[in-house]
């Protein structure tokens, strides 16, 4: 990375935590809100699900997950959603097991090798197309779109194509709190090198397969996730721990 992008990213990471603020959906109001804008990104603009008459999407995973939000601080609302499907009791499953365990390839580290408790989804990855910044890119999942210019700052636009990144801290920094020790993901390879780029190394553990777009299955080890961090991200993932910390204290 040559020193101007590397002044960019730095001035972003600082930016972050003035404009975007990390929420744990604890509040069925709050939880409404992941819905709904995974109702707009599922449902609505990439049809990988059927709308509903409450225009919000939800399944048979989200009684045992970790709701997640990012809101946007100037207008309070919500810039992006992901969850954590967290199974704690005898018959919970992730998503990745009831629907992608073929992807992954033999010999690779498999969720049905562990106990329930042991591993976790990062899934339903979703940013409303407000703040999003490329227009008719079909990054599934991050969905990076079209903004509005006139609406937000320089330094806001510039934190905006990095919320999908503030959502796995955030995950991140849960799965550690937790005591979850593997984590397993459906995404893009774009997005997992995107990831890569933060310090963020997801491994590949299967081919490309068509769900939800073209996904591939990876794995990280949550008790390792943070620490290849670039000293940039490592300040954003220290003001989210810090803002997890003030909700428990």
């Amino acid at each position: 990375m040559d020193l101007v992008a590397k002044q960019e990213v730095d001035t972003i990471a600082k930016h972050f935590s003035t404009y975007l603020m990390p929420v744990v959906a604890n509040e069925d109001a709050s939880r409404n809100e992941s819905f709904k804008i995974r109702h707009q990104v599922y449902c609505d603009e990439l049809h990988f699900e059927p709308q509903t008459a409450d225009k919000m999407e939800s399944d048979d995973f989200d009684p045992h997950s970790i709701h997640c939000l990012i809101k946007h601080i100037p207008s309070s609302r919500y810039a992006g959603s992901i969850r954590i499907v967290r199974p704690q009791h005898e018959g919970e499953i992730i998503p990745i097991q009831k629907y992608c365990l073929d992807s992954i390839s033999p010999g690779k580290i498999n969720p049905n090798d562990f106990q329930p408790h042991e591993i976790c989804e990062l899934s339903r990855l979703a940013v409303p197309n407000e703040f999003r910044r490329r227009q008719n890119d079909k990054f599934v999942g991050a969905a990076l779109g079209e903004i509005n210019f006139n609406t937000y700052s320089d330094n806001e636009l510039r934190c905006f194509p990095f919320i999908a990144v503030g959502l796995y801290l955030l995950c991140a920094s849960l799965v550690i709190e937790q005591g979850i020790k593997h984590t397993f993901v459906m995404m893009e390879p774009r997005l997992a090198r995107n990831l890569q780029r933060v310090g963020i190394y997801f491994e590949q553990i299967g081919p490309i397969v068509d769900y939800h777009g073209k996904r591939a299955p990876f794995y990280i080890d949550s008790t390792t996730s943070l620490n290849r961090l670039t000293p940039a991200f490592s300040l954003m993932a220290k003001n989210i721990q810090q803002t997890l910390d003030l909700r428990s204290a």
